[in-house]
């Protein structure tokens, strides 16, 4: 049997300490299957204003105290405290960031919650954090195999490793995940390279479109690369637009590029054990579904119809989500016999836009600003229709929560969408939701429509339920992936 791996898991954002979209739910849920396969594993993330300590059991490690960082000219401290990530079978543990003026002081993760605004300092946390990390292992006397880096956050870590900590990680390999290429950590070229202490000739390494960019570094000096869907892959690869240019970057690295599609941790999304939902339930047992969309529709202020589909929608609220066209077909939608809740934040327009269409059906609309894990977990086991409709999906974890669930995803089929859904058949009782190519309002209609078809055919529905709850969509077939990709290195 192959020894186990020693992996060290980096991030801006690990669920449930601080979470603002998929890729919490990544750094959650892929080291613990990987803790499952018998790798030694950790993670480590900043500790923003808004973890509490206490209730996280967050505690001081005495040889990780009171750390000097230079950013620059300056010198920060950090004190890196000690938590866990669990799940009712496995353990991982977690390094926690701490620093009064990057973190502790700011509530927010990325932005500032009373302003919208992005943090003015974002480069001098994320390379301080970065700096931390490779503190962090130095005093501990820990070289892991792998350290895997994620999105633009965690992008000076590589080119830290290969340069001035060159010496005690010269056997340790470094793994880059792209989570979203929309996110490239760009900041004004020299006074961010300053910051970086790195050494003068790697500034071209940085160096995009005039600015620095975070994640071309990361892409330069990562042994392998990754991201979270085959057809997300395939764009990265061709899509110049899209990924502001870094295609160019990723073409050369080809070789060492591996699409791995995310996995969903089957202990949190699970009817049959969560606890955050009304009623707990299996394929076998479909009809307690009708007890949660009951509670779901009345969390909202509304009451279930019969016969009436209710379509829900967890998600940021940008267009990219597929926000522009869920406006744009909003009278049309409520023409047909449905309910719609929706549950998120993001763009002020698309906030108010929702709030007033509630408020001008207020028996069929239902809308929550803000995030709520509870409330999410209760909208995937009370939706009968789950609506995705993104103009890009890297991979889209929702639409494989509502297989969980029972819940028929209505989805755009780009990246991971059209990677995990196959459109239904009636005939044969083979698929697992709707799906549409065009992105246009008439088109997501069009599949919306077709669902509720299926809808009125009671048997046909809970055929395609039950396609949904026993497709296997859980980390442990991931994480069998980034094994093999650990172990080749």
């Amino acid at each position: 049997m192959a020894k186990p791996l020693s992996v060290l898991f980096c991030a801006s954002e690990v669920f449930p300490f601080a979470k603002t979209g998929g890729l919490a739910d990544v750094a959650y849920g892929l080291p613990l299957a990987l803790r499952d396969l018998g790798h030694d594993i950790r993670v480590m993330l900043p500790k923003y204003g808004m973890i509490s300590e206490r209730k996280n059991r967050i505690h001081e490690i005495n040889r990780l105290k009171d750390i000097p960082i230079p950013v620059g000219s300056e010198t920060e401290h950090a004190t890196v405290k000690s938590s866990s990530v669990t799940n009712p079978r496995t353990k991982v543990q977690a390094y926690m960031t701490t620093n009064e003026t990057y973190f502790d002081s700011k509530w927010g993760l990325y932005t500032d919650p009373d302003t919208g605004e992005a943090y003015a300092d974002n480069a001098e946390r994320f390379i301080f954090f970065c700096r931390t990390v490779l503190d962090t292992c130095h005093l501990l006397g820990w070289y892991p195999d792998i350290v895997h880096c994620n999105d633009w956050h965690t992008a000076i870590i590589p080119a830290l490793m290969r340069t001035e900590y060159k010496e005690p990680f010269k056997n340790t390999k470094i793994v880059y995940t792209i989570h979203n290429i929309e996110n490239q950590g760009e900041f004004p070229l020299k006074s961010t390279f300053e910051k970086t202490g790195l050494d003068e000739e790697l500034l071209s390494v940085f160096k995009h479109k005039n600015k620095f960019n975070f994640l071309k570094g990361g892409l330069h000096f990562a042994d392998h690369i990754t991201t979270v869907s085959p057809a997300y892959g395939d764009q990265l690869l061709s899509d110049t637009k899209m990924t502001n240019g870094l295609s160019t970057e990723l073409k050369k690295r080809k070789e060492v590029f591996t699409p791995i599609l995310n996995g969903i941790d089957q202990h949190t999304w699970n009817p049959a054990k969560d606890k955050l939902i009304k009623k707990k339930y299996s394929a076998d047992k479909l009809d307690l579904k009708e007890d949660n969309k009951e509670a779901m529709l009345n969390e909202f202020g509304l009451s279930a119809e019969e016969g009436v589909p209710a379509i829900a929608m967890i998600s940021r609220l940008v267009e990219h989500k597929g926000l522009g066209l869920v406006v744009e077909a909003a009278e049309r939608l409520l023409e047909k016999d449905v309910q719609l809740v929706i549950l998120g934040e993001g763009n002020p327009s698309f906030e108010k836009a929702l709030k007033d269409l509630a408020a001008e059906y207020p028996d069929r609309v239902g809308v929550e600003i803000g995030f709520n894990e509870q409330l999410a977990h209760l909208m995937e086991a009370g939706a009968d229709i789950f609506l995705m409709p993104s103009l890009h999906e890297p991979c889209g974890l929702n639409q494989m929560y509502s297989l969980a669930y029972g819940t028929v995803p209505v989805v755009r089929a780009t990246g991971g969408l059209g990677d995990t859904i196959s459109e239904f058949d009636p005939e044969s009782g083979e698929g697992l939701g709707f799906r549409f190519d065009d992105y246009t309002a008439d088109a997501m209609l069009e599949a919306i429509e077709r669902a509720m078809n299926v809808y009125r055919n009671k048997e046909s529905w809970e055929k395609l339920q039950v396609n949904g709850m026993e497709k296997d969509y859980t980390w442990l077939r991931s994480a069998a992936e980034y094994e093999e990709v650990y172990r080749n290195l």
